[in-house]
């Protein structure tokens, strides 16, 4: 079994990415312009829209609306890309571990306590 942090890793963060590119996009970015912004390649932003990567799992309703607050913020500048590691690592926090354990078949039982605070989340 990967522990919380890999979990994170490989799926969550991705996840809030391609929901964020995908955000950016839709409010009339460009792909180059949103790989500049994320630091990300171009071909990243490519595989987040197609859901070539990113799509491990189902984000909440709620971080899906953080996601796209902060996309809207990001396109009228009221955020920058120095806002981008902690704005995602705030909306990270909000993830559900349970949940996303849950979508990987992954039993929360099989965790020790120090484990479960891996993923940063009150919200279990």
């Amino acid at each position: 079994m990967k522990p919380p942090c890999e979990i994170v890793v490989w799926y969550v963060i991705p996840a809030i990415r391609s929901e964020l590119a995908k955000e950016l996009l839709n409010l009339g970015m460009k792909q180059k312009d949103v790989s500049e912004l994320m630091d990300i390649t171009q071909p990243a932003v490519s595989q987040y829209i197609t859901d070539k990567r990113g799509s491990g799992i189902k984000l909440e309703e709620n971080v899906r609306n953080m996601v796209k607050d902060f996309a809207f913020e990001l396109s009228t500048g009221e955020s920058t890309k120095a806002d981008l590691i902690p704005r995602t690592c705030q909306i990270c926090k909000c993830v559900k571990t349970a949940d996303v354990l849950e979508q990987l078949g992954i039993n929360t039982d099989d965790l020790g306590e120090d484990c479960q605070s891996c993923m940063g989340s009150e919200s279990k």
